[in-house]
């Protein structure tokens, strides 16, 4: 049965806080461990009103103290708004605290709009087509010390930090392949090349020093409840915060409402429909019935979900029954 993880990224609701929220995802990781989930990731994003995991590698600290034996790690580092060296003293550092769990999943886009990329101090082009080599740099940080090597990373050489490489298309597929490096598909916003994307992966695979054969994580929206009335209802706050992205309209998440109609148009419904394709929303029986189609479908060694609920006691409900829809899975 392919383990769960969690995919958090510290939603500050309306009406809450920062400090709020990332408690919140303390609260989240600390159950995620209780109920068997394999990982915690936290993802990278800028200049989001409605999220409080900028400054990842903090939170990852602040989620990994408060845990013994989960993995946390981030889904991802967004590299381009970095210098390898600086995330591998970042992440080794996080190793030397919290040695045998920290993952370092990397991805290509911003996770931003471009003004805030801007002020990020990077040349953004220049830093997206060097990503590739910037990867391989990072490797070799974090890596054992070459005899001629010029530049160390202290923390992070010899920490050999798991790497994982994030992608919605083609790039980073043929890209983790390449370097024989685990892969992890963002289906949970971004269906539409998801298939192909696993086939070159799994095609283009070639064996590396950390990994012998593909191994694949793939991402679903999941929003679990008592029924599917209930369920649907908690979803709402996510198709309003897609349906707001879509007019660049961010704000912070949304409580649930009763109905979308008079919320969003036409078009931004088709929108958030297409993008959730893959979501697994609804009772017990639902979700089970949902995520075995997925994982047949994907084969995935790995399931990772994002719950995008308002409400934490709802929030935590959710995850002790996707829990439960995996003990399920594996007993059948």
């Amino acid at each position: 049965m392919a383990p769960f993880s969690i995919l958090d990224l510290s939603p500050i609701t309306e009406g809450g806080s920062v400090a709020q929220s990332l408690e919140n995802s303390r609260q989240l990781a600390i159950a995620a461990e209780e109920n068997g989930y394999k990982r915690f990731w936290l993802a990278e994003h800028h200049g989001m009103k409605g999220i409080a995991s900028a400054a990842t590698s903090l939170v990852i600290a602040h989620v990994a103290s408060a845990t013994r034996t989960i993995r946390v790690g981030s889904g991802g580092i967004m590299l381009p708004n970095h210098s390898p060296l600086v995330i591998a003293e970042q992440f080794g550092t996080l190793a030397a605290l919290f040695p045998g769990r920290i993952d370092l999943g990397l991805g290509r886009a911003p996770g931003t709009d471009m003004r805030t990329a801007q002020a990020l101090r990077r040349n953004m082009e220049a830093s997206a087509s060097n990503f590739p080599n910037d990867v391989v740099e990072l490797r070799a940080l974090l890596g054992p010390v070459a005899e001629d090597q010029k530049v160390i990373a202290v923390p992070g050489a010899d920490s050999n930090v798991p790497v994982w490489l994030l992608g919605s298309s083609h790039f980073s597929a043929h890209l983790a392949g390449m370097l024989g490096l685990p892969f992890a598909f963002a289906s949970h916003f971004a269906p539409d090349m998801l298939l192909s994307a696993l086939e070159i992966y799994r095609e283009r695979f070639t064996p590396s020093p950390e990994l012998d054969r593909p191994h694949v994580m793939v991402g679903i929206m999941g929003v679990a409840a008592d029924t599917d009335e209930e369920a649907n209802y908690l979803f709402t706050s996510m198709q309003q915060s897609f349906a707001a992205l879509r007019r660049n309209a961010r704000g912070r998440f949304p409580p649930p409402v009763k109905s979308m109609d008079g919320l969003w148009s036409p078009d931004e419904k088709t929108f958030v429909d297409h993008a959730m394709a893959y979501a697994a929303v609804g009772g017990p029986e639902t979700v089970r019935r949902k995520i075995a189609s997925f994982l047949d479908l994907t084969k995935a060694d790995e399931l990772i979900i994002s719950m995008p609920i308002f409400d934490m006691d709802a929030r935590l409900r959710s995850l002790r029954l996707f829990a439960e829809v995996k003990r399920s899975l594996a007993a059948s």
